[in-house]
């Protein structure tokens, strides 16, 4: 396995994180609620935090099961994606991924996240790669059914997000067709 490497796209470069990346992502992300409106965490809230995980990634990058990735386009970050928790015995790994506000509908979160998903289960032979979103956030959804992930579960109520309840749905990407 190759952990993260350089990917390209029509448009974007997906590239391995360095310390410039936290006070970006603090700005970008960390002080925007409709980022984290959804998923209850927020690993960029103050710039501390977000350099704590950017050096976490970058501490990472040694690890061949390590997947985390800055979304560049035209010179600038935009957000980020990743793969983790990966499970060897069933060739699983949980992606994920945020992109700033100010580039929403453009195509850019499924371009990137597609392009994860190609290079995780083609190049590093990972079977399996599932993603979960809240019920609510049907863009979220869509990025990741226009991906190519397949809806495969939901556990009703098992979102509980500053006090409100949602169903989780759970999509997967996978190798085999069935």
């Amino acid at each position: 396995m190759s952990g993260t490497i350089e990917l390209k796209t029509k448009r974007l470069i997906l590239r391995r994180h360095i310390p410039a990346d936290a006070d970006v992502l603090f700005e970008m992300l960390g002080t925007d609620p409709k980022m984290f409106e959804y998923s209850g965490w927020n690993p960029y809230k103050t710039r501390e935090m977000a350099k704590k995980t950017i050096d976490s990634f970058i501490d990472s990058y040694s690890d061949p099961h390590f997947y985390g990735w800055g979304i560049e386009k035209d010179g600038r970050l935009i957000g980020t994606v990743g793969a983790y928790d990966f499970d060897p015995a069933g060739s699983r790994i949980e992606a994920g991924m945020s992109v700033e506000r100010q580039s929403w509908g453009c195509g850019y979160a499924t371009e990137a996240l597609s392009a994860v998903l190609e290079y995780l289960t083609k190049h590093e032979q990972i079977r399996t790669v599932s993603a979960w979103c809240a019920s609510d956030n049907a863009a979220s959804l869509k990025v990741m059914q226009k991906s190519g992930m397949k809806l495969k579960s939901t556990e009703p109520g098992a979102l509980e997000i500053n006090g409100i309840r949602y169903d989780k749905l759970i999509l997967e990407y996978s190798m085999d067709p069935n």
